[in-house]
């Protein structure tokens, strides 16, 4: 998960921790890159904020979408922005989809839900 917002990740954290999940947490685009260099095991889910210093996540999803390594793996926005256009910006950049984040504990929950169900998926395809 990429955001600057630690109480954002701590909400959806819970949530995914409460569906068996483990979270890698990195508060830039710049971080995350370079976490996934360095990973011997690549994540089967990237949950992206949009509004971030250094490197934001429209920047990072192209990175992402453009590096061989990275490219095949899930990448969803996770952000406050209902801007139309930037979604479609997203989607075209090779974002698996594009969510608002929820505003209440239970929507949190069902979202986690919705992440949850990528990291069993099989990537590489």
């Amino acid at each position: 998960m990429v955001d600057d917002d630690y109480e954002e990740l701590s909400l959806i954290e819970d949530a995914l921790l409460s569906e068996g999940e483990v979270v890698q947490y990195e508060e830039n685009g710049v971080n995350a890159l370079n976490y996934l260099e360095s990973c011997k095991s690549l994540p089967s889910l990237i949950i992206l904020d949009l509004n971030m210093p250094k490197l934001n996540g429209t920047e990072t999803l192209e990175r992402l979408k453009a590096h061989p390594k990275f490219k095949h793996i899930p990448v969803i926005i996770y952000s406050t922005s209902m801007n139309v256009l930037q979604k479609e910006k997203c989607i075209e950049l090779g974002a698996h989809s594009y969510i608002v984040k929820p505003v209440n504990y239970n929507d949190t929950i069902n979202t986690a839900r919705y992440f949850s169900s990528f990291c069993s998926r099989d990537t590489t395809k």
